[in-house]
């Protein structure tokens, strides 16, 4: 095919770009600042994240994609038209693009993905389920009919899958994950402690002292907050059981969500997975203690993938060099004719 060969991860929380020969070119965070008023994106990524309860009246900041879905169809193409724009510049060839998607997708959410591939400049694209793209960053082989559970905790969702012979056996998507913990955190805040927190400061505490069970060792951090009464600036301390007690139903859920898939697979592969253990990837899977919870809960070895924040965008990068694979496996890039010609295929699988 012409053009450049470039794979997305398209998450709620960041958009992860690899490139076919360079690897990963770019990591920016899914936040938009456009104005108010006209609508004209003004900045993308880490300048725009910085600015998320900072803004004027005349900036609205948004995130563009929630629970691993577009949620703002218009700010999420201006997004991706802007990365393909500074990666691609004024080549002739329009790119061939992958862009990644929660296991269990709609057939509407599929076509809305590649419309939007297709409208930011993208010549052909294609869909590729995101625990699978996990898998194969994490060195699971294409190949072989062995069965291996991947569980990806992103930032709008957890997808939990079983991997053989390069596609996916059982699924289930968990629309549960880091923003998750985030919201909890500041519901926790503002219940027990009667102080407000924004976003960023709860994805800060649960980055620095997050965790999936109770620590022997407790560690207690100061952070910046507004008393809920008063309404002036203060200061609490917050602690590791705290966040675990913020957290702990929706870690439960997680756990659970593993146990039901493992529950549904064919006995073969759950026996493999006994053998092979289960993968963690994903910016869920470096909160601590999270691989001990999965193992307690499932009886089963549960391992952390080395960085498992790239998992995805360097499977992606081995997708693209084993697209011969994946198309045995009905996985074929599309044009924006193929995606308005034939819309009776939506019921089978837009990939």
């Amino acid at each position: 095919m012409l053009g450049i060969n470039i794979g997305i991860d398209l998450g709620t929380s960041s958009v992860i770009v690899y490139v076919d020969g360079k690897g990963i070119v770019l990591s920016e965070a899914s936040v938009t600042a456009s104005e108010t008023k006209s609508g004209r994106m003004l900045w993308t990524g880490l300048k725009a994240y910085r600015m998320i309860g900072r803004n004027p009246d005349s900036v609205t900041v948004t995130r563009p994609l929630k629970n691993g879905v577009i949620s703002d169809f218009t700010a999420t193409q201006g997004m991706l038209r802007f990365y393909l724009q500074k990666i691609c510049g004024n080549r002739i060839f329009k790119p061939n693009i992958v862009i990644c998607m929660p296991s269990t997708v709609t057939s509407l959410e599929k076509r809305t993905l590649l419309d939007l591939a297709t409208s930011s400049g993208a010549g052909r694209a294609c869909l590729v389920e995101e625990p699978l793209a996990a898998a194969f960053g994490a060195g699971v082989a294409f190949n072989k009919p062995k069965g291996v559970m991947v569980v990806d905790i992103g930032g709008g969702t957890t997808d939990i899958a079983v991997i053989t012979m390069g596609s996916i056996s059982v699924s289930k998507s968990i629309r549960i994950a880091g923003s998750t913990f985030d919201d909890d955190i500041i519901r926790y805040i503002r219940r027990e402690r009667n102080m407000i927190i924004g976003e960023i400061t709860a994805e800060e505490i649960k980055k620095k002292i997050g965790c999936a069970h109770i620590r022997d060792a407790e560690i207690a951090i100061q952070v910046k907050g507004k008393n809920y009464f008063t309404g002036m600036p203060d200061y609490f301390e917050i602690s590791t059981t705290e966040v675990f007690l913020a957290i702990r139903e929706h870690l439960q859920q997680i756990a659970e969500g593993v146990r039901e898939v493992l529950e549904i697979t064919p006995p073969e592969l759950s026996a493999d997975i006994s053998e092979t253990g289960i993968i963690l990837t994903g910016g869920g899977a470096l909160l601590r203690g999270m691989d001990k919870l999965i193992e307690k809960k499932t009886k089963i070895r549960t391992v952390v993938a080395d960085d498992p924040v790239n998992c995805v965008a360097r499977g992606i990068g081995c997708a693209l060099k084993h697209m011969d694979i994946l198309e045995e496996n009905g996985y074929l890039f599309k044009t924006r004719e193929d995606i308005s010609v034939r819309p009776e295929q939506d019921d089978i699988m837009l990939i």
